[in-house]
């Protein structure tokens, strides 16, 4: 399939525009970074795991109604999406304490909330993606109230989904952050809120049920291992790396 004209690079994506109106091709780029890209690494294989892992749990969250920008998996590194405009927020999932929270709070990592929490950042590398309040969002006008309850609510059902689905291979989910883009829809002349950009072990903390072995871009960040070992680990529990695949070879794509 052939790409249209770069749109936009970010840290490990590239985006391009897509053979058809109103859609885009997204390219996993190898680029491993943290700390706002203070650390960067190139990490061979990266890009078609999380390639794969987005198209599992994008085509899971789509199969249960959820409406998300993911089209399908075009090959090892690129999948086709729907265009849209990306609202400029992180929206965080909180399970367990950990990372940023736990130093913020001075918390311990690993303890259980009573609940789980979203937390909202602000897109802005150069400012370090700040945590905002709802009535920063509402007064900026990066969401409307309506996009606020909706991004909330399909926050906490992409947490239900992604719970189950890594409890059920021995892994605990502590926390995940996702975007949301509007998507303008010609037929009714409304303006749909899509879950957007990716769901992989980047934008995740994953640690292993009985071990407590982080699986997920801390292992890069804390330099506690090999990532591609990490993610491959991860890819093999939920079945989609063959038997005896690598996170760079031929297999991954059959």
């Amino acid at each position: 399939m052939a790409r249209g004209a770069k749109i936009y690079e970010g840290k490990a994506k590239i985006l391009y525009e897509g053979p058809e109106p109103g859609t885009i091709i997204q390219y996993f780029k190898d680029d491993a970074t943290a700390f706002n890209a203070e650390k960067k690494d190139v990490i061979e294989g990266k890009g078609a795991l999380n390639n794969r892992f987005c198209e599992h749990i994008m085509t899971g969250l789509n199969s249960l109604g959820m409406p998300t920008h993911f089209i399908r998996r075009i090959n090892a590194r690129e999948q086709l999406c729907h265009k849209v405009e990306i609202i400029p927020l992180e929206v965080i999932v909180r399970n367990v304490s950990a990372g940023s929270m736990a130093k913020r709070l001075g918390m311990d990592e690993g303890v259980q909330l009573s609940r789980p929490l979203v937390e909202f950042s602000y897109k802005d590398d150069s400012l370090g993606d700040p945590l905002v309040a709802e009535e920063h969002i509402e007064v900026m006008q990066w969401a409307t109230r309506s996009e606020l309850e909706s991004m909330i609510d399909m926050a906490f059902r992409v947490n239900d989904y992604l719970s189950g689905m890594m409890h059920g291979i021995g892994i605990k989910l502590i926390d995940f952050k996702i975007e949301f883009g509007r998507q303008y829809d010609e037929q009714d002349g409304m303006m749909n809120l899509l879950l957007a950009d990716e769901i992989s072990p980047d934008s995740c903390r994953l640690w292993d049920i009985e071990t407590g072995a982080k699986l997920d871009k801390d292992v890069f960040r804390r330099d506690l291992g090999n990532l591609a070992d990490a993610y491959t680990e991860v890819a093999r529990r939920l079945n989609i790396l063959p038997k005896g695949g690598t996170a760079s070879g031929p297999q991954l794509v059959k």
